[in-house]
């Protein structure tokens, strides 16, 4: 799901920010205006209830639009609802760069981990009726199902996909679908049994994505359904969420959709690629807008339930199943804050529950979650106590917009002390830039330079294969060597020596921001016997789960006699 490096556990995942983006909203005719806000007012969105925002928040699209242009994004939609209403539903500046449509409280974005309570309520909802029980054991529903390890297999329980305490390592496996690959979802959940686990069987927290696909073929098996179908019918239409999709595959020609934006080598802005978790779409493919996710909130901070089209007011789950989702499963190390202006952000507690993070901000309880996906990234939180809850969408790739946010709105309906945000997450993201130059430096500090590969290229040249990726090609091109993932085909980029027998890769699709080393061990007769991979920033996304592959050289099959 790819860091400022405020990557707020979600994410495609928990979010990552390396990115600023930039474009600024084009004037408006004053009659375009008076449609918007007709359109606004017909959908129930924001202008038509301002006077219900407290005073902290009357200069709000002031505020909106300083976020916007301190961290570069093109746009942001928010929304806000409290005690059942939706006091604020909004849009900000344009859907892609240096292109006039605007965004508004109808705009898609990809929602990525935000995907991740979806599909912990489908659960919840299969649970009410019987078809399963949390307590399940993974392979009562998927016989195939197995890990590396012969006893997380055999104990794995249904809530154990949700919870990221399985001993994966952070982001283990998501290169098998980040960036789009070919396979399927059954073929990633297939490959769990190759993916190294680096921790114990619930013995810590490590923020993972795969397990969320093999969630979404449990559901596809007890409910009989497509996990599209099942959530077209059992959630967004219940609660008249007509314009959410599945994912971007399920976008329509007309849809009213923005562009997500990165900033090329970490410093060029430029509209990102659409992508698809086609294969994995449990742990982040659902597309939305503010207006569509404000029912849901509503929904949850209502214990379940909703009033339908009718009038008539339904359960989606039952309270018990939201009390379990919205109970810390896996607790979680509360980190520093990275500058001290974000001492006041600081948890008391924080913790995993089933597809929602668990924490509290000045004695509330706040059950939150983000999203990153290839220039999008997202947060939706909510404060259960004051049944109040704020949703951000951006099309842009850096967390501190979406924070300083949700963080104004939270102080100001909390009544706290007003406390610049912009400010605060503009220093984190400042000193988390430093840091990443500093850490470049140090590897050139340490380059040797005058040491070139010690064999020619032909030797590096062949085919790969990882346990659980598959095969990665290194050829010889006319000006050096190519290295390509078989499986992903946006992963081919050209090799550079950089010092020995490591290689710089720096992949063609700049926006990746993904570069990594590529280090071959020999064995005694000069033969490659192994490479290993690590990317070369710690602003990269951490789906780029590089340094768990393990290329061994394919033996080339002799021709029969």
């Amino acid at each position: 799901m790819r860091p400022t490096s405020v990557r707020f556990v979600g994410g495609p995942k928990q979010v990552s920010s390396s990115a600023r983006t930039e474009g600024a909203a084009p004037p408006m005719h004053r009659r375009t205006v008076s449609a918007a806000l007709a359109l606004l007012i017909a959908t129930g969105a924001a202008h038509a209830s301002d006077t219900a925002l407290p005073p902290q928040l009357q200069d709000f699209d002031a505020y909106v639009e300083g976020v916007r242009k301190q961290f570069d994004v093109p746009g942001i939609a928010v929304a806000v609802v409290k005690d059942g209403q939706v006091v604020l539903e909004r849009g900000f500046g344009v859907r892609e760069m240096n292109k006039p449509a605007q965004v508004d409280a109808n705009t898609l974005f990809a929602i990525a981990s935000n995907t991740k309570a979806f599909t912990a309520a489908s659960l919840s909802i299969l649970a009410d009726e019987g078809k399963l029980s949390l307590d399940d054991r993974v392979i009562e529903h998927l016989p195939w199902f197995r890990m590396s390890d012969a006893y997380v297999t055999q104990e794995m329980r249904v809530r154990d996909l949700l919870a990221h305490r399985s001993g994966l390592g952070l982001g283990a496996g998501d290169l098998l679908y980040w960036p789009g690959t070919d396979y399927t979802t059954e073929d990633v959940a297939r490959r769990l049994k190759d993916v190294p686990l680096t921790g114990s069987f619930r013995g810590q927290y490590a923020y993972d994505n795969i397990l969320y696909g093999v969630a979404q073929l449990v559901i596809e098996q007890a409910s009989g359904q497509s996990y599209a179908q099942f959530l077209q019918q059992r959630i967004f239409a219940p609660l008249g969420m007509r314009d959410t999709r599945f994912n971007s595959d399920a976008l329509r020609p007309r849809d009213n959709v923005a562009t997500g934006h990165a900033k090329a080598d970490f410093k060029d802005l430029q509209p990102a690629p659409r992508m698809t978790w086609h294969n994995v779409s449990g742990a982040g493919g659902i597309y939305s807008s503010v207006h569509d996710m404000s029912r849901w909130m509503n929904m949850q901070l209502a214990g379940g339930t909703f009033t339908d089209a009718k009038g008539t007011q339904q359960r989606l789950f039952s309270e018990e199943r939201q009390q379990e989702m919205w109970s810390v499963i896996t607790p979680i190390p509360i980190p520093k804050p990275a500058v001290p202006e974000l001492e006041a952000a600081k948890p008391n507690f924080l913790g995993y529950g089933e597809g929602w993070t668990l924490s509290d901000y000045r004695g509330r309880k706040l059950v939150s979650h983000t999203g990153g996906w290839p220039g999008m990234v997202s947060r939706v939180t909510l404060v259960p106590q004051q049944k109040l809850g704020v949703i951000v969408l951006t099309n842009a790739e850096v967390g501190g917009a979406f924070n300083a946010v949700t963080m104004r709105v939270l102080d100001a309906f909390l009544d706290a002390p007003r406390t610049d945000w912009t400010a605060a997450y503009a220093a984190a993201l400042a000193k988390s830039t430093d840091k990443s130059d500093e850490d470049w430096r140090k590897h050139v500090e340490a380059r040797a330079a005058n040491a070139p590969p010690s064999r020619p290229r032909s030797a590096y040249a062949r085919t790969y294969r990882d346990p659980w990726y598959g095969d990665i090609i290194v050829e010889q091109a006319k000006d050096g060597l190519v290295m390509r993932f078989t499986r992903t085909p946006d992963l081919v980029g050209k090799m550079e020596p950089w010092q020995h027998d490591t290689f710089v890769v720096r992949w063609n699709e700049r926006w990746l921001n993904a570069d990594a080393f590529v280090t071959f061990s020999l064995d005694a007769d000069g033969k490659v016997r192994e490479g290993r991979m690590e990317a070369i920033s710690p602003l990269t996304d951490f789906s780029f789960d590089f340094q768990d592959l393990r290329l061994k050289p394919v033996e080339e099959e002799k021709p029969k006699s």
